[in-house]
């Protein structure tokens, strides 16, 4: 009797065995079958940006994927905008490219010359992405919609203001709660700020335009005040050489070289803030994009303000779209498509403008509870919004960086001393020409 009855334990056991073992296996089927279901997407971001964005954005995709648990978002930060970008179009060649990418709107021809975008006017299919491209300030409109197509959404986009150190304002005897409104008032202003020792050392400059990293977009801004575009709208026509443009590049050099109110050389994008901090210049320009970074860490009182005036007042926009690759799939598109239209609600479009300072992309945003309580406890917040009445679309041409560079390699010899405004422009616009002369 013995063995019989342990063979019918056994038999039981391999029964319960069985029975566990098929419904771990269904389990293991059903989350195999889950996760095949979901639509996973690669998103490049650039991480070159003021303050601690990617925690931001991880945030952020937690909360979409909550709320849409059959799309995977897989934030690859990729670097600088030129790193994104290049990182972009190699993998885009390699076969392996990312669905989605936040890059520079002045990349958009580049992009479109490359096939690697696709214009989102295709991938729409709701109502609200269907209106999407008309939720938008136009300004940031200019450099996202070419030949009759919406290639880049508006995400952190941003113009160029100034800031001043309140304190050092009060010590040269000027007002503190108003800035200079015209160039010969920023030479003015930039005299009484600028301090010495009793050695002739400069402690503060009064005045300081970083010269690395983006020069030509800050040079964009006097352009733009001395009315002049550097290129046409179609990017195929640069327009260096124009006279406008070197008396800009000229007054730009003198702030330095004649009026000594402004560091010598080339002064660094990424340190601007930190000089401002330290009480090394008291009047700067810098992206909207770093407002909340100074907000957070000047130990002083500060103002903002839109740029002055020459012929007229201007800033270029700037900052980054979003993107869809052309070689995602159709269900990679419509994810894309869908967390592209989440983030961009007029709730997370000004939610995303408090967070970092960027300007909030939609007029909507504005009418916000949250951004309407930000701005009335810090109006500075509104400064860039009201700047984009007089503001102009980032210098995009095709093949953007070959031209943007060319422009910045004449901005820096002539800041440095090396060049004369004139031949330096005459040069870099007969090289612009030749890139683009396929183009035309």
């Amino acid at each position: 009797m013995m063995p019989r009855i342990l063979t019918q334990t056994a038999r039981a056991a391999l029964a319960g065995a069985a029975t566990i073992g098929f419904a771990a296996a269904a389990i293991g089927f059903a989350t195999a079958a889950h996760a095949a279901d979901k639509t996973s997407i690669d998103f490049y971001y650039p991480v070159a940006v003021g303050g601690p964005i990617t925690k931001l954005i991880d945030d952020y995709v937690a909360r979409f994927e909550a709320e849409n648990p059959a799309i995977d978002v897989n934030p690859i930060y990729a670097g600088s905008y030129q790193d994104t970008v290049t990182k972009a179009l190699t993998a885009f060649k390699g076969g392996d490219a990312p669905e989605l990418a936040v890059m520079l709107s002045t990349d958009m021809y580049t992009l479109i010359d490359e096939g690697a975008i696709v214009p989102f006017d295709d991938i729409a299919t709701t109502p609200e992405q269907k209106a999407l491209p008309d939720a938008f300030y136009p300004a940031f409109m200019a450099n996202s919609q070419a030949g009759g197509k919406t290639w880049g959404i508006p995400f952190q986009r941003s113009t160029i203001v100034a800031f001043w150190n309140k304190d050092a304002f009060r010590e040269a005897g000027l007002d503190p709660e108003k800035g200079p409104d015209s160039w010969a008032e920023y030479v003015d202003y930039g005299h009484k700020l600028t301090k010495r020792d009793d050695a002739g050392n400069v402690t503060r400059w009064g005045v300081q335009i970083p010269s690395s990293g983006f020069p030509y977009w800050l040079f964009q801004a006097l352009t733009t005040q001395n009315d002049i575009e550097l290129a046409s709208d179609d990017g195929t026509v640069p327009h260096f050489d124009d006279p406008k443009v070197i008396e800009a590049l000229s007054f730009w050099r003198s702030l330095s070289a004649d009026e000594k109110i402004h560091a010598p050389g080339i002064v660094e994008w990424g340190t601007t803030p930190r000089d401002f901090f330290e009480g090394k210049a008291a009047m700067i320009w810098t992206t909207t994009g770093n407002l909340t970074n100074i907000r957070k860490n000047a130990p002083f009182d500060f103002g903002v303000g839109m740029l002055p005036a020459k012929a007229r007042r201007g800033s270029p926009t700037g900052g980054g779209n979003f993107y869809v690759l052309s070689q995602a799939t159709d269900a990679q598109k419509q994810a894309a498509m869908t967390f592209v239209t989440w983030m961009t609600t007029p709730e997370r479009a000004a939610q995303w403008g408090i967070d970092t300072g960027y300007v909030a992309v939609r007029p909507d945003a504005w009418q916000t509870p949250a951004m309407q309580a930000y701005v009335k406890d810090f109006p500075p917040a509104a400064v860039a919004r009201d700047q984009l009445e007089h503001s102009v679309a980032e210098l995009s041409t095709h093949e953007n960086q070959r031209v943007t560079q060319t422009l910045n390699n004449a901005l820096q010899a002539v800041l440095t001393g090396t060049k004369e405004p004139a031949p330096a422009l005459a040069e870099a616009q007969s090289e612009a020409q030749r890139i683009l002369r396929s183009y035309r």
